[in-house]
């Protein structure tokens, strides 16, 4: 038989059955039938164990990260498929890369989320080179006052002039530096060619209402607290992911597909 780290743990279990008088080793594991000397020899020969083989520990925490990351994969990957019209035909959220693209990836994002700024000139990376990404734009603004603003601001320059101003004033407010002040929003609308006066009026409407309260439910619904979060297909990754890491999960969508 090979040799497994169990064997010892075993031997001392039986050793200490046999000095007990015919306990059987099951019964030796067992605490409820222990003596509290044999209790105490018994933890003794663990730690001993332990402590000659350290690398027993390492192992068994790296087995039960891999099962909570199997089992949090699998569960969100549930709810992915039960909030998929949601996620990904809400009817308002921006779409751009490819409409018709074999792999779909949504991104909920703040725009005064350090994550965000990062992670957006890498997202607009995997577009560009890869062509067959049809990409989704999630405002979810959770970093305070300032954040709300700019999300009512983006929305409403789409409800006001359509999605490519959408995607201007996306891109600019990933990039401000300082607080979205009024004064700010109308420089940026009029460098951008856009009606700064429309667009202020329609920032507190019902329906930039209704997009950012839908938005904020379908997270709650996916269990979302933070940004950036992603789906990608039917995975569901919650922090940053460099570009890297992004195409291989592409790639490996692609190829379970």
């Amino acid at each position: 038989m090979p040799y497994t780290p169990a064997r010892p743990l075993a031997a001392a279990a039986l050793s200490l059955a046999l000095l007990s008088g015919g306990a059987s080793a099951q019964d030796a594991f067992d605490p409820a039938t222990m003596t509290d000397s044999q209790r105490e020899a018994f933890g003794e020969a663990v730690r001993d164990y332990l402590l000659n083989n350290p690398q027993v520990i390492m192992e068994a925490v790296s087995v039960l990260e891999e099962r909570e990351s199997d089992a949090q994969a699998q569960a969100d990957e549930a709810l992915v498929s039960n909030n998929a019209d949601a996620i990904f035909d809400d009817g308002f959220s921006w779409v751009g890369g490819n409409p018709d693209g074999d792999i779909t990836v949504v991104e909920f994002m703040d725009y005064r989320c350090g994550y965000c700024r990062r992670a957006s000139p890498e997202v607009a990376q995997l577009i560009e080179s890869d062509g067959d990404i049809r990409l989704i734009v999630k405002e979810f603004p959770i970093l305070g006052e300032a954040s709300m603003i700019s999300s009512r601001f983006a929305i409403a320059t789409q409800i006001v002039a359509g999605d490519d101003a959408y995607k201007a004033v996306h891109d600019s407010l990933m990039a401000l530096e300082g607080d979205p002040t009024d004064a700010v929003l109308v420089r940026l609308s009029e460098a951008l060619g856009l009606d700064a006066e429309a667009i202020m009026a329609e920032m507190d409407s019902d329906e930039v209402t209704r997009r950012i309260a839908e938005t904020r439910a379908l997270a709650q619904q996916l269990q979302i607290n933070g940004t950036p979060t992603f789906v990608f297909g039917d995975q569901l990754v919650r922090g940053y992911a460099p570009l890297d890491a992004m195409q291989q999960i592409v790639e490996q969508e692609r190829a379970e597909g």
